[in-house]
């Protein structure tokens, strides 16, 4: 099917600049972007984009890019055949209302009106009356509600998330201890987009404003660790979580190895639920996202060209299109891989077994920085056997401890990662909060790390080390003794023959 469609009679394209009035009278700024070369009359398959937490949208001209957020550019989609129609997102830029990080009744309703809006549109190719034909691309904040969008309107037809979540509560609160770095970057970016540049707004001053329960649970992690149940609850309603599970349009995933904020843990719960679902599904794991990549990213535009390729073949309907494998990886040694199904083939998994005693206080100096995990200094380490060949590690490493020990609050954690010897990195620059009961008693904990992504060979040095704190996670804030009696560690391991 042809990426554009001939009207006779209608205005030549041309991007402009508009307001959209959402179900509540929020006004909603917009611009659309005709496709390059879009002729007077023709029609595209539009696909909308939105923009990160406290940014604002391209009108076209922006310079930023966004191959490090694993996403496609305003420029390389209108080349491709598509009109783009961005937005700024409730409460940021020049959009009134109020920030509720994209809930499915406020945020996911804007994205509604806006399609109700395309749908007017002489450059909008039509699948019916109030039907555009519209994608949905972005990272980050714009992943979340392109998920949220496709489960609640049919009318979205291929969406290509990025670097989104499943539950903000994993994200930002998992094991009930804040991601304290992440929080003081997440208010400082929030409060001043959402306050001051909707002053010039065309439908008037728009100083949009945040739910307080987002400085409510930003303010009180970084200064105990800690939400508040009503803070907790809010969080919890956020964003796709369940509706995941509703959506029936082809989605193609995109993740990064070593973005500690939307971990590749949570694309793996989307993919769950999608691959339930049996919808057209794609998965690409790069070396980027809300982090550093530290160990190189491989092929730079390999993510445009698969954003790009499905959307050529799930939005425009270019059955001859070839989207690739369904999963594909770089793992730390920057080579891409790929599977045709997500997980891999499994081999025999890596396996080490250790024990060792760990005293943390708040004197402890942290290690990492605010949203990258680095090597520890007072940890417990439990070296991982190399494979006899080489070995591709990628998902969810299984943590099983036994244990006994005092705290000052019995309530304690303690962090996981994987260290490389070899280059002094944190694979993924993941560190995992490891929930204790530190009464004196035994006890025992199993726990899924943060995914990650890894190739082992015979003269790999990875270790396992348990540590009483992570920057990424904030100070210490309790002090203790745990005496580890067994750590065991199982990495997934691919089929080397499959």
């Amino acid at each position: 099917m042809a990426v554009v469609l001939l009207l006779a009679g209608a205005p030549a394209a041309h991007a402009r600049d508009v307001t959209v009035t959402s179900f509540d009278g929020t006004p909603i700024a917009a611009s659309l972007l005709p496709a390059t070369g879009l002729d007077p009359g023709a029609r595209a398959p539009t696909v909308l984009m939105t923009h990160g937490w406290g940014l604002v949208r391209d009108r076209g001209d922006s310079a930023v890019p966004l191959g490090a957020f694993g996403a496609a550019g305003t420029g390389a989609l209108r080349d491709a055949g598509f009109n783009v129609l961005t937005w700024d997102s409730r409460g940021f830029g020049e959009s009134g209302g109020t920030v509720t990080v994209d809930h499915k009744d406020f945020e996911g309703r804007d994205v509604s009106a806006l399609l109700d809006w395309l749908a007017t549109q002489p450059e909008a190719r039509l699948d019916g009356p109030g039907d555009p034909r519209a994608g949905m691309h972005g990272p980050s904040y714009a992943g979340g509600i392109e998920l949220v969008a496709a489960a609640i309107d049919p009318r979205i037809d291929a969406i290509a998330p990025a670097i989104a979540w499943h539950s903000l509560l994993t994200a930002l609160y998992r094991e009930e201890i804040a991601k304290a770095g992440w929080g003081a970057a997440l208010g400082g970016l929030g409060l001043p987009t959402a306050t001051l540049l909707g002053v010039i707004a065309p439908s008037g001053v728009q100083t949009g404003t945040l739910d307080p329960h987002i400085m409510s649970a930003l303010v009180s992690g970084a200064a105990t660790g800690k939400f508040s149940a009503a803070d907790e609850r809010w969080f919890a309603d956020r964003g796709p979580g369940e509706l995941v599970s509703r959506i029936r349009v082809p989605t193609l995933l995109i993740q990064g190895t070593a973005d500690t904020l939307f971990t590749p843990s949570e694309a793996m719960r989307n993919y769950e639920l999608l691959a339930r679902s049996g919808v057209p599904l794609k998965m690409v794991w790069f070396c980027g996202g809300h982090g550093v990549c530290l160990t190189g990213e491989g092929d730079a535009g390999k993510v445009e060209r698969v954003v790009l390729a499905w959307m050529r073949r799930h939005l425009a309907g270019d059955a001859s299109v070839d989207t690739g494998p369904r999963f594909e990886w770089v793992a730390d040694d920057a080579v891409w891989r790929s599977s045709d199904r997500f997980p891999p083939p499994a081999g025999p998994p890596l396996v080490a077994r250790g024990s060792g005693t760990l005293a943390f206080s708040p004197a402890d100096t942290l290690s990492g920085a605010a949203i990258a995990a680095g090597p520890a200094a007072n940890a417990v380490n439990v070296p991982i056997p190399a494979p006899a060949a080489r070995t591709d590690v990628v998902g969810e490493p299984r943590l099983e401890l036994s244990y006994s020990g005092s705290a000052v609050n019995p309530a304690a954690h303690v962090f996981a990662q994987i260290v490389d010897r070899d280059r002094g990195v944190v694979l993924g620059n993941q560190a995992t909060p490891i929930p204790l009961v530190l009464d004196g008693r035994p006890h025992t904990v199993s726990r899924a790390l943060e995914g990650v992504a890894a190739s082992a060979g015979p003269g790999s040095r990875y270790v396992l080390q348990l540590a009483g704190g992570t920057t990424l996670y904030g100070p210490t804030r309790n002090a203790g003794l745990v005496r580890f009696g067994s750590v065991r560690i199982t990495l997934p391991a691919g089929d080397a023959g499959a």
